[in-house]
Protein backbone atom coordinates (compact mmCIF):
# COMPACT_ATOMS: atom_id res chain seq x y z
CA UNK A 1 0.00 0.00 0.00
CA UNK A 2 1.21 3.35 -0.65
CA UNK A 3 1.35 6.62 1.52
CA UNK A 4 0.80 9.92 0.79
CA UNK A 5 2.51 12.29 3.17
CA UNK A 6 2.79 16.29 2.27
CA UNK A 7 6.74 17.08 0.94
CA UNK A 8 8.16 14.10 0.55
CA UNK A 9 10.97 14.78 -1.76
CA UNK A 10 12.16 11.46 -4.00
CA UNK A 11 16.05 11.05 -4.75
CA UNK A 12 17.27 9.08 -8.42
CA UNK A 13 20.64 7.92 -9.46
CA UNK A 14 21.48 5.46 -11.24
CA UNK A 15 24.67 2.68 -11.09
CA UNK A 16 26.48 0.93 -14.20
CA UNK A 17 26.00 3.19 -17.47
CA UNK A 18 29.45 3.02 -18.43
CA UNK A 19 30.39 -1.07 -18.01
CA UNK A 20 30.47 -3.71 -20.82
CA UNK A 21 28.27 -6.12 -18.50
CA UNK A 22 25.48 -6.63 -16.88
CA UNK A 23 22.58 -4.55 -15.91
CA UNK A 24 21.84 -1.05 -14.57
CA UNK A 25 20.40 0.08 -11.48
CA UNK A 26 19.07 2.41 -10.07
CA UNK A 27 17.26 3.40 -6.74
CA UNK A 28 14.58 6.11 -5.78
CA UNK A 29 14.96 6.98 -1.82
CA UNK A 30 12.57 9.38 0.51
CA UNK A 31 14.86 10.38 3.47
CA UNK A 32 13.07 10.99 6.94
CA UNK A 33 14.33 14.86 8.02
CA UNK A 34 13.75 13.52 11.45
CA UNK A 35 16.18 10.49 11.39
CA UNK A 36 18.94 12.45 9.28
CA UNK A 37 21.92 10.39 8.10
CA UNK A 38 25.28 11.49 8.35
CA UNK A 39 28.06 11.18 5.95
CA UNK A 40 25.83 10.53 3.08
CA UNK A 41 28.01 11.84 -0.72
CA UNK A 42 28.33 10.48 -3.92
CA UNK A 43 28.71 7.30 -4.16
CA UNK A 44 31.84 7.27 -6.31
CA UNK A 45 33.86 9.28 -3.72
CA UNK A 46 32.73 6.72 -0.74
CA UNK A 47 34.87 3.24 -0.11
CA UNK A 48 33.08 0.15 -0.57
CA UNK A 49 33.21 -0.70 3.13
CA UNK A 50 31.61 3.08 3.84
CA UNK A 51 29.07 2.64 1.05
CA UNK A 52 27.99 -0.52 2.65
CA UNK A 53 27.57 1.20 6.12
CA UNK A 54 25.31 4.04 4.51
CA UNK A 55 23.41 1.73 2.50
CA UNK A 56 22.69 -0.30 6.13
CA UNK A 57 21.63 3.37 7.73
CA UNK A 58 19.52 4.61 4.37
CA UNK A 59 17.89 0.92 4.84
CA UNK A 60 16.73 1.31 8.22
CA UNK A 61 16.09 5.01 8.28
CA UNK A 62 14.41 5.77 5.04
CA UNK A 63 11.10 6.54 5.19
CA UNK A 64 10.79 4.50 1.33
CA UNK A 65 13.61 3.26 -0.76
CA UNK A 66 13.36 1.35 -4.06
CA UNK A 67 16.01 -0.46 -5.80
CA UNK A 68 15.34 -1.94 -9.71
CA UNK A 69 17.66 -2.35 -12.65
CA UNK A 70 17.07 -2.91 -16.72
CA UNK A 71 19.13 -6.15 -18.14
CA UNK A 72 21.44 -6.30 -20.36
CA UNK A 73 18.85 -7.32 -23.12
CA UNK A 74 16.71 -4.07 -22.53
CA UNK A 75 19.94 -2.27 -22.62
CA UNK A 76 20.70 -3.77 -26.14
CA UNK A 77 17.50 -3.06 -27.66
CA UNK A 78 16.80 0.32 -26.46
CA UNK A 79 20.54 2.19 -25.90
CA UNK A 80 21.99 2.89 -22.18
CA UNK A 81 20.04 5.92 -21.45
CA UNK A 82 16.85 5.03 -22.39
CA UNK A 83 17.62 1.77 -19.85
CA UNK A 84 18.49 4.05 -17.00
CA UNK A 85 15.59 5.88 -17.27
CA UNK A 86 13.86 2.77 -16.89
CA UNK A 87 15.15 1.42 -13.99
CA UNK A 88 14.74 4.64 -12.90
CA UNK A 89 11.14 4.61 -13.28
CA UNK A 90 10.83 1.44 -12.02
CA UNK A 91 12.31 2.20 -9.07
CA UNK A 92 9.93 4.81 -8.23
CA UNK A 93 7.19 3.03 -9.38
CA UNK A 94 8.47 0.56 -6.22
CA UNK A 95 8.15 2.91 -3.46
CA UNK A 96 5.96 2.45 -0.70
CA UNK A 97 5.45 6.23 0.33
CA UNK A 98 4.37 9.15 -2.81
CA UNK A 99 6.72 11.11 -3.19
CA UNK A 100 5.28 15.39 -4.04
CA UNK A 101 8.92 15.81 -6.41
CA UNK A 102 10.97 13.20 -7.70
CA UNK A 103 14.78 14.90 -7.88
CA UNK A 104 17.40 12.93 -9.93
CA UNK A 105 20.94 13.03 -10.89
CA UNK A 106 22.01 14.14 -14.64
CA UNK A 107 20.11 15.95 -17.09
CA UNK A 108 17.24 13.60 -18.36
CA UNK A 109 14.18 12.38 -16.50
CA UNK A 110 12.07 9.61 -16.58
CA UNK A 111 8.58 9.10 -17.95
CA UNK A 112 7.16 9.48 -14.25
CA UNK A 113 3.44 10.22 -13.09
CA UNK A 114 4.72 12.89 -10.54
CA UNK A 115 6.72 16.15 -10.62
CA UNK A 116 10.40 15.44 -11.26
CA UNK A 117 13.49 17.85 -12.29
CA UNK A 118 17.20 16.64 -13.08
CA UNK A 119 19.91 18.39 -11.38
CA UNK A 120 23.49 18.01 -12.67
CA UNK A 121 25.75 16.67 -9.64
CA UNK A 122 22.50 16.42 -8.17
CA UNK A 123 24.89 13.19 -6.19
CA UNK A 124 26.91 14.85 -4.61
CA UNK A 125 24.75 18.26 -3.31
CA UNK A 126 21.25 16.48 -2.44
CA UNK A 127 21.29 14.00 0.09
CA UNK A 128 18.25 12.29 -1.28
CA UNK A 129 20.04 11.77 -4.47
CA UNK A 130 23.26 10.59 -2.67
CA UNK A 131 21.12 8.19 -0.89
CA UNK A 132 20.09 6.63 -4.33
CA UNK A 133 23.80 7.32 -5.39
CA UNK A 134 24.97 4.64 -2.66
CA UNK A 135 21.70 1.87 -2.94
CA UNK A 136 21.81 2.02 -6.48
CA UNK A 137 26.05 1.17 -6.77
CA UNK A 138 25.97 -0.98 -3.74
CA UNK A 139 23.19 -3.35 -5.49
CA UNK A 140 24.94 -3.47 -8.88
CA UNK A 141 27.78 -4.29 -7.29
CA UNK A 142 26.01 -7.19 -5.11
CA UNK A 143 25.06 -8.52 -8.54
CA UNK A 144 28.07 -8.02 -10.24
CA UNK A 145 29.87 -10.20 -7.68
CA UNK A 146 27.09 -13.05 -8.08
CA UNK A 147 27.64 -12.69 -11.75
CA UNK A 148 31.45 -13.47 -11.10
CA UNK A 149 30.35 -16.74 -9.95
CA UNK A 150 28.85 -17.42 -13.06
CA UNK A 151 31.53 -16.12 -15.11
CA UNK A 152 35.03 -16.22 -13.04
CA UNK A 153 37.17 -16.07 -16.27
CA UNK A 154 35.79 -12.45 -16.90
CA UNK A 155 37.03 -10.81 -13.18
CA UNK A 156 33.60 -9.38 -12.54
CA UNK A 157 34.85 -8.71 -8.41
CA UNK A 158 37.49 -6.34 -9.42
CA UNK A 159 35.79 -4.06 -11.97
CA UNK A 160 32.69 -4.70 -12.04
CA UNK A 161 32.31 -4.96 -15.78
CA UNK A 162 34.00 -1.56 -16.54
CA UNK A 163 36.41 -2.18 -19.24
CA UNK A 164 39.63 -1.95 -17.93
CA UNK A 165 42.88 -3.21 -19.22
CA UNK A 166 41.94 -7.15 -17.45
CA UNK A 167 38.13 -7.28 -18.69
CA UNK A 168 39.37 -6.22 -22.46
CA UNK A 169 42.11 -9.26 -22.42
CA UNK A 170 40.00 -11.50 -20.69
CA UNK A 171 36.90 -10.46 -23.27
CA UNK A 172 39.90 -11.21 -26.16
CA UNK A 173 40.59 -14.76 -24.25
CA UNK A 174 37.29 -16.05 -23.41
CA UNK A 175 34.88 -14.15 -25.93
CA UNK A 176 31.85 -12.55 -25.71
CA UNK A 177 29.18 -13.89 -22.64
CA UNK A 178 25.75 -13.21 -22.13
CA UNK A 179 25.88 -10.52 -20.02
CA UNK A 180 27.93 -8.73 -22.34
CA UNK A 181 26.35 -5.26 -23.92
CA UNK A 182 26.58 -6.90 -27.33
CA UNK A 183 25.69 -2.19 -28.33
CA UNK A 184 28.71 -1.11 -26.77
CA UNK A 185 31.30 -0.65 -28.90
CA UNK A 186 34.35 -3.08 -27.75
CA UNK A 187 31.87 -6.14 -27.53
CA UNK A 188 30.30 -5.09 -30.89
CA UNK A 189 34.15 -5.07 -32.97
CA UNK A 190 34.69 -8.85 -31.12
CA UNK A 191 31.69 -10.19 -32.06
CA UNK A 192 32.42 -8.56 -35.66
CA UNK A 193 36.04 -9.24 -35.49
Amino acid sequence: MTVAIANLVCGVDEAGRGPLAGPVYAAAVILDPGSPIAGLADSKALSAPRRAQLAEQIHRHALAWAVASASVTEIDAINILQASLLAMRRAVELLCAVPTEVLVDGKHCPAIRYPVRAIVRGDSTIAAISAASILAKTARDAEMLRLHQLYPAYGLDRHKGYPTVDHLAALERHGVSEIHRRSYAPVRRLLQG
